[in-house]
């Protein structure tokens, strides 16, 4: 492997500055798709926090997932709507690596936490009688140990592949983030290898974390279509329904994104497409965790009206 000799220090991202026209509606988009995120994120945190009621698998999952949500968007989001106010956004090599070094380590660990909590649902509905033994708080932080095991270990083998590669022409990172496709092109090395290595880690894990999903859920539907009522059927269905909305989002663009070869890379559709699994499915999770779930509603009402009425 090179050491790394590069020349450049700092790299401009380009963001969307493409269309200019756009770059202020845009900044106050991004803008509240960031503040949603954090309030929304941090009001799952603190509820599943504070009230009896949420201490069980299911939502300390949840109360993980925000954290890990909150962690990725503000790895990137910031470093976003400085692109939109300045003509040239730049970031300095150590910065580039660290964003792409905790980048590699949210994306990750969120995947592996999804899978997870697919496992976690399909305990509940298929041994429910068994579920509280199976899903002991023991196992539970396990598993969110190897989550983000998973997630750091990732990120350290992918971080020293991309940037120990020599940086010594351009520094014009067409992207709003120091990510692995961008940073490939731009590097004047020979980028085969980290081509690879990049291409097997994120095959690997998404289609481990995906198929553990998906095993789980052919394994959920037949139970619940061995449900005899129609209420029965619906009450179950709906305790997973707002967790596979997240799945479909999240690997959806994950896949479309990073399994292919190196080749079929189009940078300025790719920008488009990072946005959902970088910032919009961040301040999703929130939105679809709290509107589908009755419980969550009722605990931020009640929390409301005591800060409200400070009762």
């Amino acid at each position: 492997m090179q050491t790394n000799q590069t020349t450049v220090t700092e790299f401009i991202l380009v963001g969307f500055m493409d269309h200019p026209e756009l770059q202020i509606p845009l900044f106050i988009i991004f803008l509240l798709i960031y503040l949603i995120t954090l309030v929304g994120n941090i009001g799952i945190t603190i509820l599943t926090k504070i009230y009896a009621r949420f201490h069980t698998p299911m939502y300390f999952f949840l109360r993980n997932l925000s954290i890990i949500d909150i962690s990725l968007s503000t790895t990137i989001a910031p470093k976003l709507l400085t692109t939109f106010v300045k003509e040239h956004s730049t970031i300095s090599f150590t910065g580039c690596t660290t964003q792409f070094f905790f980048f590699a380590i949210f994306v990750t660990t969120e995947g592996c936490l999804l899978a997870v909590m697919a496992y976690d649902r399909f305990t509940a509905i298929c041994n429910p009688l068994l579920y509280f033994v199976i899903m002991s708080k023991k196992l539970c932080i396990l598993l969110i140990i190897a989550a983000y095991a998973c997630g750091f270990a990732s990120s350290v083998v992918q971080t020293i592949f991309i940037f120990t590669l020599n940086f010594c022409s351009s520094n014009t990172i067409n992207h709003f983030f120091c990510d692995v496709p961008s940073m490939l092109q731009l590097s004047c090395s020979d980028t085969h290898i980290a081509h690879f290595v990049h291409f097997v880690i994120s095959t690997a894990i998404a289609l481990t974390t995906f198929l553990t999903v998906l095993i789980s859920y052919i394994a959920i539907v037949i139970a619940i279509l061995k449900i005899s009522s129609a209420q029965g059927r619906y009450k179950a269905f709906s305790t997973c329904a707002s967790h596979l909305t997240t799945v479909i989002i999240f690997f959806g663009t994950i896949i479309f994104m990073y399994i292919r070869p190196g080749s079929n890379f189009s940078l300025d559709k790719d920008k488009i497409i990072s946005v959902f699994y970088t910032v919009v499915i961040s301040s999703l999770n929130p939105l679809i965790y709290s509107l589908r779930n009755r419980e969550v509603k009722d605990a931020v009402s009640r929390m409301l009206n005591k800060i409200i009425f400070l009762k």
